[in-house]
């Protein structure tokens, strides 16, 4: 039994959205570049061929992996979440409390994070300091480069 994962809607559709791509897209390539490979005579000694049907057992790993996620999504309703504490989902203004610099960050689960954003993974070193944290609460987080401190300013969602 695999573990229930957590998305939005939105990173649940661009799951859905990925999996049409390669059910749809590339497995009829795929097949279409190993019956090209096999009509090219012995299978024995056809690099294109073993090419083809190992790029088709990547791309169907892919798509059962896919398959699972989806089947054991549970999509986060943010209505029922307290908002006055960090939470997945929450919008956190933090401060470094040596350098004085602020940065904001959406705590979102890990298939979605994107640091360009400012969306950091639930299971990042810094995420997993600020949860249930309020706004006030100084925190000590370890990370890959020592210890840091930071300040909760605000909380939003």
């Amino acid at each position: 039994m695999s573990e229930s994962r957590y998305f939005t809607e939105e990173g649940l559709q661009r799951l859905r959205d990925e999996l049409d791509q390669l059910i749809r897209k590339e497995r009829p390539k795929i097949s279409q570049q190993i019956s090209e490979a096999r009509d090219k005579g012995d299978l024995s000694e056809n690099a294109e061929y073993d090419a083809a049907k190992e790029a088709q057992g990547m791309l169907e790993l892919r798509i059962s992996k896919l398959q699972e996620v989806i089947r054991n999504t549970r999509i986060i309703d943010e209505s029922k979440m307290d908002s006055s504490k960090v939470y997945l989902l929450s919008k956190v203004v933090i401060k470094n409390t040596k350098s004085g610099t602020t940065m904001k960050y959406t705590i979102v689960p890990e298939e979605e994070s994107d640091l360009k954003k400012g969306r950091i993974s639930v299971s990042s070193p810094i995420a997993k300091g600020l949860l249930g944290k309020e706004v006030g609460d100084k925190v000590e987080i370890s990370v890959p480069a020592g210890k840091m401190f930071f300040e909760i300013i605000e909380i939003d969602r």
